[in-house]
């Protein structure tokens, strides 16, 4: 614990301005001195720094406090670790209180496990650069294109195949082989001490800080398990851990952006490419504690897993994180069967900025994933689709979002907002809430059929236009075979008794009961205008035309622009409107 008086101390002893201006350039304006925010992307200064209060202030973001908690949301670092940073600047030499037995024993314990686990690297490391073991590993490194200077970034190494190379190395170096094994590094059994990583490449696994907490281990050839991790240990932590976060942070603090991948070359691979401000997950889905370290250095999150179910169940599990901690996240969508690795070998860093700036919203991104998956073609469908959006459209927090999202949830799902809010407040909903304007469109097509059948049957020049026209333009499915069926039997008279026998031949209980209605009383068209009730069909079905178009569309922005359905829904698209523009 540091004195109070020592923390007044280091406080007297710096100023604020100094403090600050070594992050970042600061000009003086009347009484304060202001610069661009460094916990922001801004192009105006909005950062104030006030030299006789000794606080800061952005009004751009809100953040502000004091030189020490400068210090600890730029560097990361708790208020202890930031009064010790600015006191060896101060030249102040802090005199702890005495620490217990116990406080003792842990800290000792603790830079143990750090010097073991740095000994550990070097170990890996040397192995690779120079040892004759480690030529697999260069030779693969290179089919890769991993430079020299990547490898040193990274400090990777390799994992000999042997059964205890690391231990033999601790031993040589004083360590304590059961300390050892509390970082899971080495293991015990009867046969003695063996090594847990072998005939591996190594990534060091690091903190903020830059010290060597844990080891991933990845193979040379395509057996399996494909990677493994060190254990959970008194360093690491997997759940609270964010690899190359300690890479990241200069570049997340002027972007105020941060890339999360799954895979450790995926993480190499946009590095390498410039794209600096990026973290991957240690080999498990995304912690609250894992969402709280992204909020605490950036603004905004970049999700890029990868495109199987797998990975979208990822997404989605860090999309309901990103919601309740209220980060803006978006998601990067690759091309169909590449990751970042491969992407990124073929093509250039600005390709990949492209797909980072067309980027979607992360809940736009399930919204639409999830009707990819269950088209909103049935009720079934859409009280389905909503049942899963509901919970997470819950944990929106911002209103006009959620304004905005139930718009267009309802205008994709094609229901009333009525509809949405009853589902949202628990409510069964009944068919005709969830069909919404659909159900009467399709109503309403089928009567427009009805009604040009039965000009079909009782006036000629109606039967000639329409057949001249193209009897497809004005009929679709059963209606259609029917009105061929009609128009070829009336062909060379107006006999209605000809037609008598169709009764019995035409398919579909529905469409034999509405031809045998039709022939029966007709009494509603008797002395009618049949132009008029003519063009009144012609517009309504010009209307339905245009909604279909229109259902066409919004399924089409849901799919992969090139794929087999994409593809025919263009198709389809196309003929509707070249039957439209006969109308």
């Amino acid at each position: 614990m540091i004195p109070d008086d020592k923390v007044r101390e280091v406080a007297e002893r710096l100023s604020i301005v100094e403090v600050v201006s070594e992050y970042l350039p600061l000009r003086r304006a009347g009484s304060n001195y202001v610069g661009l925010c460094p916990f922001h992307g801004e192009k105006t200064p909005s950062f104030n720094v006030n030299p006789a209060r000794e606080i800061f202030h952005c009004f751009g973001c809100g953040a502000g406090g004091n030189a020490f908690s400068f210090v600890m949301k730029i560097e990361g670092v708790t208020f202890p670790e930031a009064v010790k940073l600015l006191a060896r600047k101060a030249g102040i030499e802090i005199e702890e209180r005495q620490l217990t037995p116990a406080e003792k024993k842990s800290q000792d314990e603790h830079s143990q496990f750090l010097r073991i686990n740095e000994l550990t690297a070097s170990y890996y490391r040397s192995l690779l650069l120079t040892g004759q073991e480690g030529e697999a590993a260069r030779h693969y490194l290179t089919g890769r294109t991993v430079a020299a200077d990547i490898s040193e970034a990274y400090r990777l190494g390799f994992a000999p195949d042997r059964r205890d190379g690391l231990v033999r190395h601790l031993k040589n170096n004083g360590v304590d082989l059961e300390c050892a094994l509390k970082l899971g590094i080495i293991r015990k059994a009867d046969s003695g001490w063996y090594d847990l990583f072998r005939n591996r490449l190594i990534f060091p696994i690091r903190d903020h800080r830059g010290q060597v907490i844990g080891f991933a281990g990845r193979v040379l050839d395509a057996s399996l398990p494909k990677y493994i991790n060190s254990p959970e240990s008194p360093l690491y932590h997997k759940s609270s851990v964010l690899f190359g976060m300690d890479m990241a942070l200069p570049s997340i603090r002027i972007s105020n952006a941060i890339i999360i991948v799954e895979g450790y070359f995926d993480h190499l691979a946009l590095f390498r490419a410039g794209f600096k401000n990026v973290v991957a997950t240690c080999g498990t889905a995304l912690t609250p504690t894992h969402a709280g370290l992204i909020k605490r250095h950036g603004e905004r999150v970049y999700t890029l897993f990868d495109g199987d179910s797998a990975g979208k169940k990822a997404t989605i599990r860090s999309m309901e994180l990103f919601l309740e901690q209220r980060i803006p996240a978006y998601v990067i969508t690759m091309p169909p069967g590449e990751d970042p690795d491969n992407f990124l070998s073929l093509n250039s860093p600005e390709a990949f900025k492209t797909l980072q700036d067309t980027a979607r919203p992360i809940f736009e991104f399930f919204v639409r994933s999830l009707l990819l998956e269950t088209p909103p073609d049935s009720v079934d469908n859409k009280v389905r689709v909503m049942d899963e959006i509901v919970p997470r459209f819950r944990k929106i927090v911002d209103s006009v979002e959620r304004d905005l999202y139930e718009k267009e949830v309802c205008r994709l799902l094609g229901i009333p907002v009525h509809a949405f809010r009853k589902r949202m407040g628990g409510k069964s909903i009944t068919a005709q809430d969830a069909a919404g304007s659909m159900e009467g469109s399709t109503h309403t097509v089928t009567s427009v059929q009805d009604t040009l059948l039965s000009l079909l049957l009782s006036y000629s020049e109606a039967r000639t236009e329409m057949a001249n026209g193209g009897l497809e333009i004005f009929f679709s499915g059963p209606h259609l075979a029917l009105a061929q069926r009609i128009v070829d039997e009336l062909k060379d008279e107006e006999d209605l008794q000809k037609l008598g026998h169709l009764a019995e031949t035409v398919e579909g209980a529905d469409l034999k009961s509405l031809f045998s209605r039709l022939m029966v009383s007709d009494s509603h068209l008797a002395n009618i205008d049949w132009r008029t009730v003519f063009n009144q069909c012609r517009r309504s079905s010009e209307k339905k035309q245009l909604s279909s178009i229109k259902d066409i569309a919004a399924r089409l922005a849901l799919l992969e622009s090139g794929s087999e359905e994409y593809m025919e829904l263009l198709k389809q698209a196309d003929g509707l409107r070249s039957r439209k523009s006969h109308l």
